[in-house]
């Protein structure tokens, strides 16, 4: 028989705490959550969510290995309400630190140190309101949210590839060519009306209104992948795949010349398309020629249509190798064409970062929005940015003079 996921949660967050692991109620149904919105395919990735959202400490990872074996590796059956917790089990490999036994040798009674309390709010004791790992520590899915991708391992960052695979990309609207009849529109369809006047004698009595169509914006993406760029451009490769599937976006990467990705990320299978892309992209982590890319762009694809209208979103350092004043050129020339112009810039999240020399400098002018994107909670600017990129971008240059 099928089990619930609520009640598969419920029974393995319910045998983590008899092992001495807290776990709260909202732990339980955030797992349900993420295991609903990555919908895992394999075991080794539903272990990494139910890490991920459940392990407050990396002491914790012996018992949790043991329990999650024991709950989703076959050992056990969920319907089966007569099974032992795991710590209860003689096979098991030793017991746990955060147990102890009574005194009749029978079953195990609940921990009374910091590390056993339940973590549900009103029942902590006075032990765990001094533990610092209880009060301030953040959970693992929160620090992945915070931390700069730089920072992720290999693991973490397999983890977040769902995630930003479907981060929804909004693009804003535009008004369309035709119109469509509505009782709203401030356009008088004329021949419409007059037809609908030979029922009334040919007196125009209604009249049939018109209004005009919206239409969402076309997205471009260009990311750099040079060697300056290569922990972060893994993670912009699953953003261009998403919005590839869903909306239909053009999608390029540079680093000595410009590559385009569209076709190879627009395939059902993550791990197809992806190895299709570095076929494709043979100067991956090499050196950065941002100029001479966007030039390129504006040749062979911009300024015959693709970048007219649209948003342009460029992930880059600024980082150069040849004359910044190459990408100034470039900029200004693309932010005539483009609809709005959105600059990603990880070094931006940085400390006393100012983008006062070299590449950035030459191409800020003709930005009409600068975000950082270094983390998974950063990317929701920019987000944010194509969404509220309804304005056309106006040059600083002309601010300035």
């Amino acid at each position: 028989m099928a089990l619930d996921l609520a009640s598969i949660a419920t029974s393995f967050g319910e045998r983590l705490r008899h092992a001495g692991i807290a776990v709260t109620p909202e732990r339980s149904s955030r797992f349900v959550a993420s295991v609903a919105m990555v919908t895992p395919t394999t075991i080794e990735q539903l272990y990494w969510i139910a890490k991920v959202v459940f392990l407050t400490d990396r002491d914790q990872t012996p018992i949790f290995d043991r329990i999650f074996a024991w709950v989703f590796r076959g050992i056990m059956d969920l319907t089966d309400a007569s099974v032992p917790h795991p710590v209860d089990e003689p096979n098991a490999s030793g017991p746990t630190p955060t147990s102890e036994r009574g005194p009749e040798g029978g079953r195990e009674r609940p921990p009374s140190g910091p590390r056993g309390t339940s973590a549900t709010p009103g029942e902590a004791s006075d032990e765990s309101r001094d533990d610092p790992s209880v009060l301030a520590a953040a959970s693992i899915e929160e620090r992945i949210n915070e931390r700069d991708f730089s920072m992720l391992t290999p693991q973490e960052l397999a983890l977040i590839q769902h995630l930003v695979e479907k981060l929804p990309v909004i693009p804003p609207p535009r008004t369309g060519r035709r119109t469509r009849r509505s009782s709203a529109g401030r356009e008088w369809d004329v021949r419409a009306t007059l037809r609908r006047a030979h029922r009334t004698g040919g007196d125009p009595v209604h009249r049939v209104m018109r209004e005009k169509t919206l239409k969402p914006r076309r997205i471009v993406l260009i990311a750099d992948v040079s060697g300056s760029m290569e922990p972060y451009a893994r993670v912009y490769l699953h953003l261009m795949r998403g919005a590839v599937r869903a909306l239909h976006a053009e999608c390029f990467v540079f680093a000595t010349h410009l590559t385009r990705m569209t076709t190879a990320l627009d395939v059902a299978q993550a791990d197809v398309a992806y190895r299709k892309a570095a076929e494709a992209a043979t100067d991956w982590s090499g050196g950065t020629r941002i100029g001479r890319a966007l030039h390129d762009f504006l040749d062979r694809f911009g300024r015959r249509g693709m970048a007219r209208g649209a948003v342009v979103v460029i992930v880059s350092d600024g980082w150069e190798v040849d004359d910044p004043s190459v990408i100034g050129t470039a900029m200004e020339r693309l932010s005539r064409l483009a609809h709005h112009v959105i600059w990603v810039n990880p070094r931006k999240a940085a400390d006393g970062y100012s983008p006062l020399v070299g590449g950035m400098a030459a191409a800020l002018p003709y930005v009409g929005t600068f975000v950082s994107g270094h983390s998974l909670a950063a990317l929701e600017d920019v987000m944010a940015a194509i969404h509220a990129a309804g304005h056309r971008s106006v040059s600083r240059a002309v601010d300035a003079a």
